[in-house]
């Protein structure tokens, strides 16, 4: 009795401290039931994209390149909204070959809103550039690469799968490429590179691989500026090998928009490596080339069986060009004159009878064979045909 009087007195005398008293006894009670305190909602924690698993690396040139495949989702199961930030890390191993955690460093960062320039073929494509000297300075040197993604600056993937791999010099990027369109295909030529990008002699250069793709025909000149801003209808892919410094690619389809890039090849290690890719080379290659013409052209002036009137029977061997699209016969009446076409469609094959001559006249034939492009060939050899005059 005596203690509850004791706190009515206090309750009465103190109001503010009794006011004080029953919010802590509060805020207690909630923050044991697990509740928050009033006020405004907490937003929900940012997701974490699942780590990375099938990194790759391969040194291409000045530089490493890394490839995997961006996560789409988090560590709970759900989808990302967006394409996450990358993160590049390089690292060395310690003596006893495991990856020194410590030595691990971001190289760059990808903001996630320009990660679709980096994208082939439904992978992250990323060239970390190593500078020629560092190469030079510590040939096969070991190194360590991982990535990580991040939807927030605090929450972080966990790393991916580590890859090692050595460095070595390289040759320096061939700036002399050419490309010319000939009658038999596109004429590729450069000089052999006689230095290292890091500036040392070179002599031991093994081979040439020649990469083609084709653009689309709007991102033509800024590929040639920035490979990066090409937009691909077919990647670069090697198209052959060589040891020589020329090629002639024959496998291409006119009206077309190709890209062209040789890379040097050396041994190195227990392999190869190859250099940076050369100059870019675009071109759009057109043919302006026409068919051979039409050789062993014959002429024989007949009676036509039915009508009893005079024709011309002319025939002549084939050209084998795959793009042939037909023939032209052309006709004149004195030796030093064009003459006229006599067929207003092509001619399909290569044989044409002529029923429009008149007897006690002499004709002059030439032939010419016509490509898909409109391309025109030279007139064949003429051949001349006496019309005899008619018996009556």
């Amino acid at each position: 009795m005596e203690t509850r009087n004791w706190t009515q007195s206090r309750l009465q005398k103190h109001p503010a401290q009794a006011f004080a008293i029953f919010y802590f006894l509060i805020s207690i009670f909630f923050l044991a039931s697990g509740c928050g305190a009033p006020g405004e909602p907490v937003p929900p924690a940012p997701p974490i994209p699942v780590a990375v698993t099938d990194l790759k690396a391969q040194q291409a040139g000045d530089g490493v390149l890394v490839s995997f495949t961006m996560p789409g989702k988090s560590v709970t199961g759900e989808k990302l909204e967006g394409v996450p930030t990358l993160e590049v890390l390089r690292g060395s191993l310690r003596p006893d070959g495991v990856p020194d955690a410590k030595s691990f460093r971001v190289v760059d960062t990808v903001p996630g809103a320009l990660l679709a320039g980096y994208m082939r073929q439904g992978k992250v494509q990323f060239l970390d550039p190593i500078a020629p000297e560092e190469t030079r300075a510590h040939p096969g040197e070991t190194v360590v690469y991982r990535v990580r993604t991040r939807v927030s600056d605090k929450k972080a993937s966990a790393n991916s799968n580590d890859v090692t791999l050595n460095l070595y010099a390289v040759p320096e990027r061939i700036d002399s490429l050419q490309a010319r369109v000939t009658e038999s295909g596109i004429q590729l030529k450069w000089m052999a590179p006689s230095r290292t990008s890091g500036g040392e002699p070179l002599s031991n250069i093994q081979e040439y691989r020649l990469y083609r793709g084709e653009l689309d025909p709007a991102s033509a000149e800024a590929a040639q500026k920035e490979l990066r801003q090409a937009k691909w209808k077919s990647p670069l892919l090697q198209i052959a090998t060589t040891t020589a410094t020329e090629y002639q690619d024959a496998g291409f389809d006119y009206g077309k928009t190709y890209a062209y890039v040789v890379r040097s090849v050396i041994p190195a290690g227990s392999g190869t490596v190859e250099s940076s890719e050369s100059r870019l080379v675009v071109l759009v290659p057109r043919d302006i080339f026409p068919p051979a013409a039409p050789a062993g052209v014959v002429a024989a002036a007949l009676a036509d069986g039915a009508s009893g009137r005079q024709v011309v029977d002319l025939s002549w061997s084939i050209n084998v060009e795959p793009d042939l699209a037909g023939y032209r016969i052309y006709r004149r009446e004195q030796e030093d004159t064009q003459g006229q076409v006599l067929t207003q469609e092509l001619l399909p094959t290569p044989a044409y009878r002529d029923t429009s001559v008149s007897g006690g006249q002499r004709y002059w034939y030439t032939v010419t064979a016509v490509d898909r492009a409109g391309n025109e060939s030279a007139p064949s050899a003429a051949v001349i045909v006496e019309i005899p005059q008619p018996v009556h």
